[in-house]
């Protein structure tokens, strides 16, 4: 019987390492799905995984008619495959054949037209269903042209090559669950441009800046490198927290089990601390690793962002004006497209108005935002200082967020100029006791939507700001207060919830702003 064991043991064997090895069949990336939106004008990289030197190539069709072919590309050692394909004019739909050795992929139903990547917290996720007017804008929202793409990827401590989820057409079902603000900032292109529209919504709510930035870059960066050093400690401090945790979750346990004997509510179970491996919410690199290195390089026009609420916190806010052009910079790099778009939206009014001058991490968040404006080429912001609520981070009005953005990426991607910005300060002179500020970008004039001009304040130099009287002159603004005799500084809008109402002509509302280089309150005091 052993014996006849052992020959049976022998013969599989040595089937096993007779037979050919596995093929890998010819296999494209994640977004190389059937529905996929492809840029138009540009190089678009088509990549995926195949043996290690299988020839692949790609034919393309419309309908039954044949409409082009490249060359066959090998795979590398690894088994990866790259073929660049490139289409000048917008249209579809197409079929992309996707040809090796032994096996054919048919993606179906291509598109070519304008993507963007739609990414940041939770006010670029929140959804159709939860915004304002969702019924009849979820009603009205069909549209074949218009397509989403839903990025699923979990947190990775390395760079991953897969994306997970699928390219949907716009309509009641689908849009519901969707980015409201990539939603209305797709449809006011496709209004605008007539071709079709791909999203991809890459958003996590909750996230700081860092977490969506390279490890390599973060590293490297001497202002920024402490935040993986403080990264590195966590994961070391986790078994100790873990250790710590025992007795509660033991204490628990009993308490429980004693209340469900004597018929009480059982006590609410403590959470263990999270492993900062996988918890994004404080971390760096882990979504770029998982989210942003997963599409690269996925031919884009450009990328919306909407995001900054988890990093404006004392000492937080003032490093965003060079996290936040970091992280840019580190995907523009990546990606390999040159300086693309990057459009932005500026914090919403948020937290209780309060009646005299504060010094806010909101407010130099929102500064370094305007700051990012200035110092990156190819960046706009959209300003939303007229959609805000005292007690809600999340402000459901998405529709003119979506749509300024759109201004926007009209203006910067496609050279409509019809102007995207609302009035910018651009200049301070002190006379006669009188702040005088020029703004430009007025869309023709500088109006005030109610009786006074309101959100101006105005500081001498010893930097104690009042509440200003502030007066429209054609672009100017004149400022002044009794209480400062000698002007040194303006501020606008400089609050958690600015109360502001100074607008262009051409409907958009004045950037917040400071005139001054006075440090944030919280630097002469002891870090926490």
């Amino acid at each position: 019987m052993q014996l006849l064991f052992r020959a049976a043991i022998a013969a599989a064997v040595a089937l096993v390492l007779s037979s050919p090895p596995a093929r890998a069949e010819v296999k494209p990336h994640g977004l190389f799905t059937d529905g996929v939106v492809l840029q138009r004008g540009m190089k678009v990289p088509v990549w995926g995984t195949a043996d290690p030197g299988e020839p692949v190539g790609i034919s393309w069709y419309q309908g039954d008619k044949w409409m082009g072919a490249t060359k066959p590309t090998p795979a590398d050692k690894d088994g990866k495959w790259r073929v660049d394909l490139r289409f000048d004019e917008a249209g579809g739909p197409y079929q992309l054949k996707i040809s090796g050795k032994e096996n054919e992929v048919t993606v179906k139903d291509v598109l070519v037209g304008e993507v963007w990547v739609c990414s940041g917290q939770s006010n670029m996720e929140w959804p159709v269903r939860m915004s304002a007017d969702a019924e009849s804008v979820m009603k009205k929202s069909a549209n074949p042209k218009i397509r989403f793409f839903r990025v699923t990827n979990g947190p990775a401590q390395t760079p991953e090559h897969e994306v997970h989820g699928k390219w949907v057409e716009c309509s009641p079902d689908t849009i519901k669950d969707k980015s409201a603000v990539a939603y209305f900032f797709g449809k006011h292109l496709y209004e605008k441009l007539d071709v079709p529209i791909g999203l991809i919504q890459n958003a996590w709510g909750g996230t700081p800046a860092e977490v969506w930035t390279s490890r390599a870059v973060l590293e490297a960066d001497p202002k920024l490198k402490h935040l993986i050093a403080e990264f590195e400690k966590r994961i070391s401090d986790y078994p100790n927290q873990l250790k710590a945790f025992e007795p509660v979750l033991a204490k628990y346990k009993e308490e429980a089990a004693k209340a469900k004997s004597e018929g009480k509510k059982v006590p609410k179970e403590p959470t263990p601390p999270p492993d900062p491996k996988t918890f994004v919410y404080n971390a760096p690199f882990l979504l770029y690793n998982s989210r942003i290195a997963t599409i690269i390089p996925f031919a884009i026009r450009g990328a919306i962002w909407y995001q900054g609420e988890s990093n404006a916190s004392e000492y937080r806010a003032e490093e965003y004006a060079h996290l936040f052009p970091t992280m840019i910079q580190n995907w523009r790099k990546d990606w390999g497209e040159g300086d693309f778009p990057f459009l932005f939206v500026q914090l919403a009014p948020f937290k209780k108005i309060q009646d005299v001058p504060t010094d806010t991490p909101w407010a130099w968040l929102r500064e370094a935002q305007r700051q990012t404006t200035l110092k990156v080429p190819n960046t706009g912001m959209a300003v939303i200082t007229d959609v805000g609520a005292e007690s809600d981070i999340h402000p459901k009005k998405k529709q003119p967020v979506g749509e300024r953005l759109a201004r926007a990426a009209l203006d910067l991607a496609y050279g409509q100029s019809g102007g995207y910005t609302g009035p910018v300060f651009d200049s301070l002179k002190i006379e006669d006791g009188k702040a005088i500020v020029t703004f430009k970008n007025t869309g023709g004039a500088l109006e005030t939507r109610g009786e006074d001009l309101s959100g101006f304040t105005i500081a001498g130099k010893d930097g104690k700001f009042v509440h200003a009287t502030a007066v429209v002159q054609g672009d100017q603004v004149i400022v002044s207060s009794p209480s400062v005799a000698e002007p040194a500084a303006v501020r606008f809008g400089w609050a958690d919830y600015p109360v502001v109402n100074l607008w262009g002509k051409d409907g958009l509302p004045a950037t917040p702003f400071r005139t001054d280089s006075f440090p944030p309150p919280w630097t002469t005091k002891p870090k926490k």
